[in-house]
């Protein structure tokens, strides 16, 4: 099949057009209302509060985005079929990442508020936490996976701009041109471009691993200064990794109803993601008990004070229910086929487990930087409103910008499936 030809043609020119004016509009709404609200609570009497949940919220949203993009790349290098029809639903998330860029900026003029460090200096440490060094070299970590992440959708979108671009609305053809940037769908320039992916892809992969790794470390470890885990960075970026997975699930199931894709999203697309959401919510699970059981046995205080500050007293509500949202819940419910290849049930889960790890980022941040218990009101739904308003935004924007379907990946899907 063509990659416009046979029955799939009319899926491939919807796809161009996809009608995203609700997800941009919802978006905006929330973004406003978010944002105005930031700025009363950061500006009034407990700025603290708000920044700690602007904190949350941008490494939640963080990992969400830049996770889509990390499961397009490891579909493309463990040369996978299934998901030609919904990779563009996954790529879709590097429209956020500029807008995460300046979150964190923005995240360092309150520092104060987020950084116990900054006002109580820890000798043990050395220079490693000071707020050059820290801005500096986590501000070089973003831009560098950033970066290749969107090198790699720009050029995992250009064979589809070439094919799709006589069907595109006129308005966007100037669009495709430049990010064509002269490809026209020769044998040379796409052998080139198949080899610039397949360097992209393992490179976006080993980058992500260790740079948010090392993120996770200046960003989350260091909230409790004297704490330490070897483990740690690979517990938060598989836990993005999860968030990616479910993000694009709900957005599989979401634009397939929108843009009447029945035909090329089917039980096969729901079956594996769901297989792979369900192996990620154990491979999450088996990292958190590795740490903990390590822990424990060596029963050293530097080592304990964390996990069990967050699994007794006042914490302990919020513990159980991320253990059952992200593992216990999704485990037990896509088990199961049908589970999987229904729709309806399929979205349940997923998004389970997406509010379960929201839970879980909440876990991490809030009790290394306050005294008492957790708190949830108005400063934490309006910032996490906020938020989500911007991914929505910039998802919005790229559905409206680009292609949602990539007819070559889809087309290649189908041959592999018959």
């Amino acid at each position: 099949m063509s990659a416009t030809g046979g029955g799939h043609q009319d899926a491939y020119r919807r796809a161009t057009a996809a009608p995203a004016g609700p997800l941009v509009t919802a978006g905006a709404a929330l973004a406003v209302i978010g944002l105005a609200l930031f700025a009363m609570f950061a500006t009034g009497d407990d700025p603290g509060r708000a920044w700690r949940v602007y904190h949350v919220n941008f490494l939640f949203f963080t990992g969400l985005s830049i996770g889509g993009v990390v499961f397009s790349a490891a579909f493309r290098v463990s040369k996978g079929a299934w998901a030609g029809p919904i990779v563009r639903f996954a790529e879709a998330g590097a429209a956020f990442l500029p807008i995460s860029l300046v979150a964190f900026l923005i995240l360092f003029l309150g520092r104060q508020h987020v950084f116990p460090w900054i006002d109580h200096p820890t000798p043990v440490r050395g220079p490693w936490l000071t707020v050059s060094w820290v801005f500096w070299r986590d501000l070089a970590c973003l831009l560098v996976v950033f970066g290749v992440a969107i090198a790699y959708v720009v050029h995992n979108l250009k064979p589809d701009l070439a094919v799709l671009r006589d069907h595109a609305p006129e308005g966007r053809r100037a669009l495709y041109d430049r990010v064509a940037a002269g490809f026209t769908g020769s044998p040379e320039q796409t052998a080139a471009n198949e080899r610039r992916l397949d360097r992209l892809a393992p490179l976006l992969l080993v980058l992500y691993a260790y740079l948010f790794s090392l993120l996770a470390f200046d960003l989350i470890m260091s909230l409790a200064p004297y704490w330490y885990s070897t483990l740690f960075g690979w517990w938060f970026f598989m836990g993005a990794f999860l968030t990616g997975l479910t993000t694009l699930g709900l957005m599989m199931v979401y634009w397939r109803r929108r843009l009447g894709l029945q035909q090329l999203i089917g039980r096969q697309q729901f079956h594996d993601l769901g297989k792979l959401v369900f192996g990620l919510s154990v491979f999450w699970t088996y990292l958190m008990f590795s740490q903990f059981l390590v822990q424990w046995y060596g029963n050293l205080p530097e080592e304990t004070a964390f996990p069990f500050y967050r699994m007794w007293g006042e914490w302990r509500p919020i513990a159980v229910l991320v253990g059952l949202m992200v593992f216990l819940i999704p485990f037990w419910g896509l088990i199961w086929v049908k589970s999987k290849i229904t729709p309806f049930t399929f979205t349940v889960f997923v998004t389970v487990s997406l509010a379960g790890m929201w839970l879980e980022r909440y876990l991490l941040v809030q009790p290394s930087l306050i005294e008492h218990g957790p708190e949830f009101g108005l400063p934490e739904l309006g910032i996490t409103a906020g938020f989500l308003g911007l991914f929505l935004l910039a998802y919005g924007w790229f559905a409206r910008s680009f292609p949602m379907v990539s007819p070559r990946l889809a087309d290649e899907a189908g041959r592999w499936h018959h």
